[in-house]
Order: C-alpha cells, then structure tokens, then sequence
C-alpha cells in the first residue's frame, strides 16, 4: 500500500495494490497546474485509491480532464479523465510518503518539454544549496 498527502497535511490518501505505471509528464497543462517543469504520475485502478482524510477540491482542467488539490495548500494530488481513461486515476508522485516506492518509467509529452528540461541531468549538483561567493 502506498500513503501520501499534501503539503499542509489536510489531504490524506492511500493506494492499493501496484501501480500500473509511472510516467514523467511534460505537458503544458501539467506544468502549469504544478508550477514545475515536469509532474510525475503513477497512475491506479480508480478503487484503488482511497481518500482516508479531507476532500480534495477538483478543478476541471479540459473538458473531460478533472485535477484534485488541496484547497488549503495547494498541492496537487490527482487527475482524472473519464473519457480519455476510464476507470482509471493518477497521482502526482511526489506527494507519496516514500517518494522512492515507484520508480519512474518513462517520459511522456516531450512535444512540450521546456527545451533546458532535455539536459538538466548535466547541470551541476549539490546535497544542499551551493557555495555562497
């Protein structure tokens, strides 16, 4: 069983059995609702996952497609897209308690991948922040 929540802890969920894959997203949408240059989703049977505390507030990010947050914090938690993925629920991976349970598989969207996103691996690396000059 996998666990997480949102950033203030207002949200609570859990998910069980394996995930049915793990994909980095580099949509534009995706980008834009998390503020970050790629989400990663782990995507579940929809009775998979169950919310064990609060109500994630839902926003309706296309026509079909529906992203759960935290109306407190922020954070977001879910997508979902009857249409396009029936039966079916992702979370954004980084709102697990072991963020380190489900490796990532794949990259998807790269059509829309910000174009300093194809060689940030290269870039410099440190624990914590980098020396101050």
């Amino acid at each position: 069983m996998i666990t997480g929540g949102c950033h203030c802890g207002a949200i609570r969920y859990q998910a069980e059995g394996d995930a049915l894959h793990h994909a980095l997203c580099h949509c534009t949408d995706c980008r834009r609702h998390a503020g970050a240059p790629m989400v990663g989703w782990t995507m579940y049977p929809h009775d998979a996952v169950k919310v064990t505390k609060g109500t994630p507030r839902v926003y309706a990010s296309s026509e079909h497609g529906r992203r759960h947050f935290c109306s407190d914090c922020g954070t977001g938690l879910f997508y979902d897209n009857a249409k396009m993925l029936p039966g079916l629920i992702d979370i954004q991976s980084a709102t697990y308690d072991d963020p380190d349970a489900v490796p990532a598989q794949v990259h998807i969207q790269v059509a829309d991948r910000i174009g300093w996103m194809k060689n940030a691996h290269e870039l410099p690396a440190f624990d914590r922040y980098p020396p101050q000059p």
